[in-house]
């Protein structure tokens, strides 16, 4: 194993950078040691990382190297090539730029270093700066590289420990909400917390009380070993001598600190001389909120001739579209066309929602959904298509009962009992009418463009008669019968539950649960051992369970039939010491000889294994609980027991007959009603069954044969692992509220035909009317329908039942309908993968056996929604949010509030609190629902669970301020009198940056073309947002400036500037189509503004407009696109240099100092562009031979090309000369270190040749730039 040496102090970031790395780490772990590490160690710095013997290379040493080297094994060090350079980018910021200014700030306040209050005030100020870069760096992000923790996160996170605990005050985070916000999610991480344990933030910026360890105060060297900043000279009084490397590093590193402290005088000095008044910068205006207030009808157009508002602001821009849309009937199919029956060339597009319960209100999976699909049903509405979203509720049984069940109680104190069926279900109707439209609402907020004139409810009319025929065909049939079998029964609701309706709660040894009913806890998560006495025999066998209660229902003892520790008891049986039962034992494959002491007690009545084991041995099936959980036949005194109670009393019998053995600990799976969180009970029930062994292949054939095709494809394997080992489905449901089950039990009043049992499926019959079912049965049993009594079944069916026909019966099966016709089978399928199984398998098998056909061609499996930690969404967490909250922004008091109509407990509301105040400190920020949809779909990679920040969304409320201003101020650009082309194309005439800029729109339609059709939601939201940011904005927006400023000039440049003003409204336009079924809103808000190219014939709204395609948008040029990356490249490099050597607002002439002729001709070709964008006086190409003047800065913008910005007469010379000496020097030690290691006798057998290779290509490109360090230091020196 390997061990790690660190400092114990709990302050040294160095160690807690390293500790931390450790904890990702898969097991074994390093062994952490805080004492001192044996003699040959000990003068090596720590953090020291010992492998295997500790020899040679087996040791690591220094902070970077061991955090690297654990990283790497916990795959944290990145993902791929390019995320690693990026964990090494940050880690070279943590070590470069943080670490020092977060020492020169915190160390005096430790008592480290001396206090200076001019340097400490400076290097605070220098703290902030970095960290504002920082915060910049994460404004779109969770995570530094990623979508998760990397060691980049950790060396950052460990840089800023200290400024957090003690520098950084309050207001210093309110300034840094993404830092901060990125910051607790990290120690928030259970890797970091067990590392750091619970950090208190800092509240006002003083003085630390040093904090001493007693295993650090044995000898000198520990005590400087443990402190963070301690210096070496103190630890060499006692400890060994340094070695001549540790000495020159620890001289580097003072000599780093002398230069920043000079740096910080320098600018104290500044700060104090008189300074020419400026002009004051206006201050940052917040994000404001704008409300519509034109008066306008629902269903009337929104005014558009109003001038748009100075910012974008979402109650502003989504007020009044929806209800327009609706009227306008955009969201139904028959828009546009005489019948929906017409042959459409562009095909057609017919998808369901999964239906929300009704009892239900959004959260942020439901917005997730309806997201993706509201994109996707946008799309192809926008592409043509005959388009049909079809809206729906879900009568959702068992939620609604109880819902209505407990408001009964609360206003009336009355049970569902006191009022009988008939006036319960008036009840339950009066609520669903009063509060069911609430979750319709909701979709509307989230601009959901479904057909809502087709919205159905599985309760209504049409869908129960469908529900109906499906039982009776099917159980004609014979594919539905009767069968007395285990189910999920929850004793508080008093009925059988579904799988999907039991939580599967995860115990790691003996815990206290609370269970409804009983005052005290109940302990689960122990196995009591306990002895049977074997009969005629002093011998006993020794069984477990974690159920002592239930063995008064055990029948056998099973035992493995080749364990030969019980092979002699063959035919044996054992005694029950509470009754005068004898129980055989048997011999049975199932059970696990190396399990306890391999035997077995079997309850065939109430657990799921024993009842196939009571099924081949013929055991006896003894029910020893009632409805209620109560004990039934068993004997005094546990007789009329609650079961919980019955475990603690049954447990002392044994113990007082001396047949108790032990209690131990037992990690367990406790099975937890999601409902009434009671605890789940095996019970035996006569219920109905589906046999689903036919159906079940069917469905695994479907998708084998590539008929039906999953997406994606990796829950292929949970798909044929449901359907090949498919059990039987219990559709009974002891409820009031649902579709009742239309069977009936028969009584024949005639002595000659026996009386039938209720379990016995011969004497059930169904029928869609008592009358029909009457008539059934008097056939079956040849007798006349006057000696008929019939019952028909009390229970409901299970709601997935009538899920499960919802693709067809919302068009009116088994009736023929026109949109039975035309939309069914559906095109596509998208959900969560969660309900795989519980949905989409029963709607392909009852589609397949109902219809003969598949209900649909696609099943899309988004992932499930997480929290920005990557917890599960709990309300007991506080991590709930609901996405209105989101959408319209709520204070931290309001989530608060929320809580309260919870069902939690007081801890539980507590911990809550707890977790939303750390969340969303200053509660939720108005995100809007057009950044919410566009977060969700920026998430949505295929097959992973998304960790959904807020504040990233917040990030694309931003982007839409962005998309915003820059419409504004293209529409200026345009001009009233601007007039589109008919039609977009090219002219001939096209600038190179309009060229380029309509190549890149060209990609953009390509990508996200391909990103729909293959459900790469991230693809799409990529290439938009990159359009529109990064080439709209900020380069083409930017580099034809110059030519509009020029469009009054006659002749070519009014011209130029009206090609420019039509390639601007291509962009605008194309751009918001593009954007359009991901951001409805905003994008309609935006088109209406623009100028249309055929007023005569445009579609009214954005959402009926043609969606670009790759055929008629075809410019794309991979020429150009290569030819402005590099323009680029060369732009960004002169920026750069102009930053170091603060030419804000100064135009230099800059010299491109080219390789060929070709480059020279691109240079060239691009001058205006290079030159506005690098905010250039001049670009003058020159090739390799050409002489470049004296007094340049130099930098290598790619291998074709140098940039040489002229200096001479705008900066400080001697300033420069020194700045690029030292940089001589780090270039110059780097390459002696280099050479060293290289020069090394066994450097080629012992180093990866990748690293070899890597090595040399530093060595040359450290050449290279000493080369041109040595060049510039010589022109500055020329103009000294």
């Amino acid at each position: 194993m390997a061990s790690l040496y660190v400092s114990p102090h709990p302050d040294d970031f160095r160690s807690v950078l390293t500790l931390i790395a450790a904890e990702f780490c898969p097991s074994p772990r390093p062994r952490t040691i805080t004492e001192d590490p044996p003699a040959p160690l000990n003068a090596r710095p720590r953090p020291t990382l010992v492998l295997g013997a500790g020899e040679g290379d087996s040791i690591l040493n220094g902070a970077s190297a061991v955090a690297w080297y654990l990283a790497s094994q916990g795959k944290r060090a990145g993902l791929g090539t390019k995320q690693q350079s990026q964990v090494w980018q940050w880690l070279s910021f943590a070590d470069n730029e943080l670490t020092p200014v977060s020492c020169a700030v915190v160390f005096p306040l430790m008592g480290v270093m001396e206090v200076d209050k001019k340097l400490q005030r400076s290097s605070q100020a220098e703290l902030l700066r970095v960290l504002k870069v920082l915060d910049r760096a994460l404004e779109p992000r969770t995570f530094l590289v990623g979508e998760s923790i990397t060691l980049a996160d950790i060396a950052v996170a460990a840089a800023v420990l200290l400024p957090f605990k003690y520098a950084l005050e309050p207001p210093d985070r309110k300034v840094l909400t993404n830092v901060t916000r990125w910051f607790m999610t990290c120690i928030n991480q259970p890797q970091f917390s067990k590392v750091l344990g619970k950090i208190t933030l800092c509240e006002k910026m003083v003085p630390v009380t040093p904090r001493t360890n007693a295993a650090t105060t044995t000898t000198n060297a520990s005590a400087a070993n443990a402190n963070p900043a301690a210096d070496a000279s103190d630890a060499t009084a006692n400890g060994p001598p340094k070695t001549e490397a540790q000495l020159k590093k620890e001289a580097k590193k003072r000599e780093k600190m002398e230069k920043f402290q000079q740096k910080k005088e320098m600018e104290e000095k500044k700060k104090q001389k008189p300074q020419t008044e400026k002009k004051a910068k206006p201050e940052k205006k917040e994000l404001g909120v704008i409300t519509y207030n034109i008066p306008t009808p629902p269903g009337e157009k929104k005014d558009v001739i109003s001038p748009l508002p100075d910012s974008y602001s979402p109650q502003y821009v989504e007020a009044s579209w929806y209800s327009w849309w609706e009227k306008q009937g955009f969201f139904k199919p028959e828009y546009g066309r005489k019948s929906i029956s017409e042959p459409n060339p562009r095909g057609t597009f017919m998808m369901c929602i999964p239906p929300p319960n009704v009892t239900g209100s959004l959260h942020l999976g439901h917005a997730l959904t309806n997201a993706i699909q509201d994109c996707l049903t946008r799309w192809h509405r926008m592409r043509g298509e005959t388009t049909l979203w079809n809206p729906g509720c879900d009568h959702a049984g068992i939620a609604t009962q109880v819902v209505v069940e407990k408001k009964l109680m609360r206003e009336r104190g009355m049970s569902r009992h006191d009022l009988g069926r008939e006036k319960f279900i008036e009840e339950v109707w009066k609520w669903k009418n009063e509060k069911g439209d609430r979750i319709y609402h909701q979709l509307k907020k989230l601009g959901s463009s479904l057909d809502w004139e087709r919205a159905c409810f599985t309760m209504d009319p049409k869908l129960s008669y469908a529900v109906q025929e499906a039982f009776i065909r099917m159980h004609d049939e014979g594919v539905i019968y009767r069968s007395k079998r285990l189910v999920n029964w929850s004793c508080t609701l008093n009925s059988a539950i579904s799988d999907i309706e039991v939580d599967k709660k995860e115990l790691t040894g003996r815990t206290l649960l609370p269970v409804p009913g009983y005052k005290e806890k109940v302990e689960f998560g122990v196995l009591v051992s306990f002895a049977y006495k074997v009969d005629g025999s002093d011998e006993e066998v020794i069984v477990a369970t974690t159920r002592i209660e239930t063995m008064l229902g055990d029948s056998a003892v099973a035992v493995h039939p080749d364990d030969s520790r019980y092979r002699h008891l063959k035919g044996k049986r054992v005694l029950h010491p509470f009754c005068d039962r004898k129980m055989p034992i048997v011999f049975d494959d199932f059970v696990d000889m190396n399990f306890g002491t391999g035997a077995v007690k079997i309850t065939p009545a109430h657990d799921h294994n024993d009842y196939e084991v009571g099924e081949r041995h013929n055991l006896p099936f003894i029910n020893i609980l009632d409805e209620n959980g109560l004990l039934i036949n068993v004997p005094p005194p546990f007789l009329g027991m609650k079961r919980f109670e019955a475990r603690k009393a049954v447990l002392q019998a044994l113990v007082d007959r001396g047949q108790f053995k032990e209690v131990k600990d037992n990690p367990m799976v406790v099975p937890v009603c999601s409902r009434s969180k009671d605890i789940v009970e095996p019970l035996l029930k006569p219920q109905w069954y589906v046999n689903c062994k036919d159906m079940g292949k069917q469905a695994a054939d479907c998708v084998r044969e590539g008929r039906l095709k999953i997406i994606p494809d990796h829950h292929l394997k949970t798909w044929f692992n449901w359907m090949d080992n498919i059990r039987d489905w219990c559709i009974s449901r002891q409820l009031w509220w649902g579709h009742r089950i239309p069977a009936y039990f028969i009584t024949v009043n005639q002595p000659s035909v026996q009386a039938g049992e209720d379990m016995d499926g011969f004497y059930w019959v169904s029928g869609r009317t008592e009358e029909e079912a009457r008539e059934k049965a008097a056939t079956r049993f040849n007798v006349s329908a006057d000696q008929i009594t019939l019952r028909q079944d009390e229970d409901v069916l299970d709601t997935w039942f009538s899920s499960g026909i919802f693709p067809f019966s919302i068009f009116g099966w088994p009736n023929e309908s026109q949109d039975l016709n035309v939309f069914y089978p559906g095109t596509l399928l998208e959900t969560g993968h969660d309900i795989l199984f519980f949905w989409v398998a029963r709607m392909v098998m009852m589609g397949l056996k109902l219809t003969g056909k598949l209900p649909f061609k696609q099943v899309y499996l988004h992932a499930v929604v997480r929290d920005a930690h990557g917890r599960k969404m709990s309300k007991s967490l506080g991590n709930v949010i609901d996405p209105l909250d989101v959408i319209t922004g709520i204070t931290l008091e309001g989530l608060h509030a929320q809580l309260k109509d919870s069902n939690l407990d007081a801890l539980e509301v507590e911990k809550a609190k707890q977790g939303q105040k750390s969340d969303y400190p200053s509660g939720i920020p108005e995100c809007g629902t057009d950044a919410l949809r566009f977060a969700l779909c920026a998430y949505t990679s295929q097959g992973r669970d998304i960790n959904l920040d807020v504040n990233r969304i917040l990030g694309y409320r931003h982007f839409c301020n962005k998309l915003w201003n820059a419409v504004k101020f293209a529409m200026k650009t345009l001009g009233d009198n601007f007039v589109p082309s008919e039609k977009a194309q090219l002219c001939g005439e096209e600038s190179v940056s309009d060229r380029w800029i309509l190549s890149r729109l060209c990609a953009a339609v390509g990508l996200c073309g391909s990103g729909f059709q293959t459900y790469d939601f991230p693809a799409i939201t990529t290439a938009i947002y990159s359009f529109w940011l990064y080439e709209l904005c900020d380069v083409y927006l930017e580099s034809v400036k110059p030519v509009l400023s020029r469009s009054e000039e006659e002749g070519a440049c009014q011209t130029q500037a009206m090609v420019c003003r039509q390639t601007l409204y291509t962009c605008l336009e194309v751009g918001l189509r593009l954007l359009a079924p991901i951001m409805p809103f905003v994008t309609e808000e935006l088109f209406q503004r623009l100028p249309r190219r055929r007023p005569q014939d445009n579609p009214p709204s954005i959402s009926v407009t043609p969606y670009p395609e790759t055929d008629e948008f075809c410019w794309h040029s991979e020429e150009v696109d290569r030819q402005m990356e590099f323009v680029m490249t060369v732009v960004k490099t002169i920026r750069s240099l102009r930053a170091d050597y603060n030419l804000t607002k100064t135009r230099a002439d800059c010299y491109l100092q080219c390789i060929d002729s070709q480059t020279v001709s691109v240079v060239q070709k691009y001058s205006l562009q290079i030159q506005t964008l690098s905010y250039s006086q001049a670009i003058i190409p020159v090739t390799g031979s050409q002489p470049i003047p004296e007094g340049c800065a130099v930098a290598i913008a790619s291998d074709r090309c140098t940039v040489n910005l002229m200096l001479k007469g705008l900066i400080d010379v001697e300033k420069e000369v020194v700045k690029l000496m030292a940089k001589r020097g780090d270039l110059e030690k780097q390459m002696e270190k280099l050479s060293e290691k290289m020069a090394k006798s066994d450097y080629k057998e012992k180093v990866p040749v990748k690293v070899q290779e890597a090595d040399a290509e530093k060595v040359r490109q450290s050449q290279i730039e000493l080369e041109k360090v040595k060049e510039a230091i010589g022109n500055f020196k020329k103009m000294m």
